[in-house]
């Protein structure tokens, strides 16, 4: 069939992030490989509002504004300025190559990157960050691979420099607050794992409580579905929901078939995947009704270890005020 132009920008925006977010699973470069002596110098965030610790604060605020599902956050490598995407379906940091092309590299000929669409051996490149100051998070000698994010920049009109993915988010509280187009971050010292809560979080009555799992560091909620128990990976960068095609018949009893896409993933190989809607998703006590979903084959997005997921679950579905995630108890916060 024919797909309208915004939808084909759309669905190839959702499966480069998808693509991304599997790819450190599968490169298989030493650490020795890893660049300490050159590279980027700084990457650093302008709009950072810290606590009233100042710098010394735990807790920090960074403003961030939304095209489409991204989360854009400014930023600045050096003396280039632009945006990353914060992503949470990704493992670490990644680099457009389109601006750090002339910084050091190496290279794992051995490396393959893997998506919905399949296998892709290619060299992967990667480059080291000196210092990677996000707030009250300070990174030294960062590994960061680099790829190329052209296709969403044109899909999306906006200049990505790469994405963060969760690695930066280890033992620390994060909000996304989408009245105020703030993200909330609180580094949570060993002291507080068990009483630290933002104050945003004292009306219980207002927001679901939903526990999740990492796995390849990686956000994994479980859900049931038609009686059969699935797991779901959280991409805040997800354009589209995924459900997994190889799933029994049952599951997609309440599914409404809308219309068939061409997918395009790494090695420019293309794969077919059905659009419609679930008539009823269950995420702890959230009932979402009509969910939009892709459905395709996700054999190819298994992980390193720990099997493979049902699906791929965005954020935009969840909440439209605030969605929040404590990496030190594995809680997932969903306004009502």
């Amino acid at each position: 069939m024919q797909i309208p132009s915004q939808h084909r920008s759309t669905l190839l925006s959702l499966l480069l992030c998808i693509c991304m977010s599997f790819l450190h699973s599968f490169v298989k470069a030493a650490d020795s490989l890893l660049v300490k002596t050159a590279g980027i110098q700084q990457i650093s965030f302008p709009g950072l509002r810290y606590g009233a610790g100042g710098r010394d604060s735990l807790s920090f605020s960074i403003p961030f504004s939304r095209v489409g599902n991204l989360l854009l956050i400014k930023a600045k490598a050096d003396s280039t300025e632009g945006n990353f995407v914060l992503d949470t379906g990704c493992q670490g940091l990644v680099l457009n190559i389109t601006y750090f092309r002339h910084y050091p590299t190496v290279s794992d000929p051995a490396a393959e990157t893997q998506g919905i669409t399949g296998t892709a051996a290619s060299a992967t490149e990667h480059t080291n960050v000196r210092n990677f100051g996000f707030g009250s998070m300070q990174e030294y000698n960062v590994k960061a691979n680099m790829a190329n994010l052209g296709a969403i920049e044109n899909s999306k009109g906006v200049k990505v420099l790469g994405l963060i993915g969760v690695q930066f988010l280890k033992d620390c509280e994060l909000i996304i607050d989408y009245a105020e187009n703030l993200l909330y971050f609180h580094v949570i010292a060993k002291k507080e794992i068990k009483t630290y809560g933002h104050l945003m979080l004292n009306d219980t009555a207002s927001y679901h409580t939903i526990p999740f799992e990492m796995t390849d560091s990686r956000i994994i909620i479980k859900t049931t579905i038609a009686g059969k128990k699935l797991r779901f990976i959280i991409d805040c960068a997800a354009e589209r929901n995924v459900l997994d095609s190889r799933l029994p018949d049952k599951i997609f009893a309440n599914f409404n078939v809308t219309g068939k896409v061409n997918l395009v993933g790494v090695g420019n190989k293309k794969v077919e995947a059905i659009t419609g809607n679930l008539s009823s998703f269950t995420i702890g006590n959230r009932v979402i009704t009509d969910m939009p979903v892709l459905i395709t084959n996700l054999e190819k997005t298994c992980f390193s270890y720990g099997g493979c997921v049902d699906g791929i679950l965005g954020l935009d579905n969840l909440s439209v005020q605030k969605i929040g995630f404590n990496f030190a108890t594995n809680k997932m916060y969903i306004w009502k």
